[in-house]
């Protein structure tokens, strides 16, 4: 058994958590930005192609105490680096947190770097390259006070970056943000889904692809396990079958996402062609005054601007006034999230919320706002 740690964004550790134990993962451990936890190589390629809300799953190889320099050059030398990496494969290093001695990132990298190519020379008389863009293996290390842990990164590019979606819109929501506010608002299949204020179409996209039961790593071009030394090809390979062969044909419920510019509505068609929804979802521009249910219940999703990226300069107060008022008129018997970063703003919807929860979209501290609509 392998110990494992999915990144995440800060505050979706437990969700996370929850995740990765329905996917089979044992002695879990919700952290800071993430959640440890134990599991073979099987579960490891099947977290890494089902799992919606971590960025990055670490393999972790040595965890020592490390107060400087020498320390850290010392403890990664411990490591049989010939078990993980030939003098023929690619090499990048990744480095993150601090302490009094070791504080700054880059100096970090490259002492890890330098112990490395050092034990392969003295070994080999051979050394690996530095490729920064995809190497064969992505070395991180985590410096926590006066401990540093080592890992080996299983995803390469974040998982959050699907593949489907090469068209986004001014401000996008990261697809794993996304998934976790379906995850965290109950939304089940059965229920219709509409989001008016859709931009590029991630919530009703990553809605689909939960519906369809969907694997959002079948859209990769690659994972980082896929170069190690000890790579399985033919489990991967399997893995992938068995998720293709998993996936519904139908929608439970229609999926709908609208907004006022024809140019975002476009994207949002290439990208559900991208994932192969475009059969499933519907796509139409419509202004946010003219909206109407399209059901007697369903759940309706949307993330307005807050003046952070997006229409700062435009009354973004009368924006979310009439965004309250079409949920009130036009809603009656739907429940419906609108995630915010401004408190003032969500004020103006002038609707009581049934419940809020607490995330953050990138660094920006928001809520998920519920609402009853009766």
């Amino acid at each position: 058994m392998n110990q494992y740690f999915a990144t995440v964004a800060r505050g979706l550790e437990s969700l996370a958590a929850q995740e990765l134990e329905q996917l089979g993962a044992k002695t879990i451990e919700p952290g800071f930005c993430g959640v440890s936890f134990t599991g073979d190589r099987d579960l490891l390629y099947r977290v890494n192609l089902w799992a919606r809300l971590p960025f990055r799953i670490l393999m972790k190889l040595h965890e020592f105490p490390c107060q400087d320099s020498e320390d850290l050059y010392r403890g990664v030398q411990s490591i049989d680096w010939s078990l993980y990496l030939t003098p023929d494969m690619t090499l990048a290093v990744k480095a993150t947190g601090k302490n009094q001695q070791l504080n700054h990132t880059h100096f970090t990298a490259l002492q890890v770097k330098n112990a490395i190519v050092d034990q392969q020379q003295d070994r080999f008389s051979d050394r690996s390259n530095v490729e920064l863009q995809s190497p064969d293996v992505q070395v991180t290390v985590h410096i926590d006070r006066d401990l540093c842990t080592v890992s080996l990164d299983s995803s390469g590019e974040s998982l959050h970056r699907r593949g489907y979606r090469p068209a986004v819109g001014a401000a996008p929501l990261k697809e794993s943000l996304a998934a976790a506010l379906i995850q965290l608002s109950g939304w089940q299949p059965e229920q219709m889904f509409y989001d008016p204020l859709c931009g590029s179409g991630t919530l009703p996209l990553e809605a689909s692809l939960k519906a369809l039961n969907v694997a959002p790593g079948l859209f990769r071009e690659r994972f980082g396990f896929e170069t190690w030394l000890d790579a399985d090809l033919n489990l991967l390979d399997e893995l992938i079958k068995a998720a293709e062969a998993s996936q519904r044909e139908s929608l439970p419920a229609p999926i709908w996402g609208s907004d006022r510019n024809p140019e975002v509505i476009e994207q949002a068609i290439v990208n559900a062609t991208n994932c192969g929804v475009s059969n499933h979802v519907y796509f139409s521009t419509i202004e946010l005054e003219d909206v109407a249910a399209p059901a007697d219940s369903g759940v309706l999703f949307c993330n307005p601007p807050y003046g952070e990226r997006l229409g700062r300069d435009s009354d973004l107060g009368a924006f979310y006034k009439r965004l309250g008022n079409v949920l009130k008129q036009r809603f009656k018997g739907w429940t419906a999230f609108v995630l915010s970063g401004n408190k003032e703003l969500a004020q103006s919807i002038g609707l009581r919320s049934s419940q809020r929860f607490a995330v953050y979209n990138g660094a920006l501290p928001c809520q998920l706002m519920k609402y009853e609509l009766y």
